[in-house]
């Protein structure tokens, strides 16, 4: 059976909120909710490929605490810097 595309998107949005880490569904589900539905296809597919990785991986390639894989270092940038603006407003 072929996904459609809000299928796929309601999928992507629950693995991103739902991770098995408090950290990664605080960083990927509230840029997921607010993104998603915006991005072309090829952003979605390496989204997609990016929910498979492990959330420690991800929180410290997101974090930089360690250099992320050059094929999710622009995404990644983005999630990031995402996650900080809102976490700014959210204490302002």
């Amino acid at each position: 059976m072929v996904e459609t595309s809000e299928a796929r998107l309601k999928r992507m949005r629950m693995r991103s909120w739902r991770r098995g880490t408090k950290e990664m569904d605080l960083i990927l589900g509230p840029w997921a909710d607010e993104t998603l539905a915006s991005l072309d296809e090829a952003t979605l597919t390496l989204y997609d490929a990016l929910l498979e990785e492990n959330d420690q991986d991800l929180y410290l390639w997101v974090s930089a605490a360690l250099p992320c894989p050059e094929v999710y270092a622009e995404l990644l940038a983005t999630i990031a810097h995402f996650a900080r603006s809102r976490h700014l407003n959210v204490r302002a």
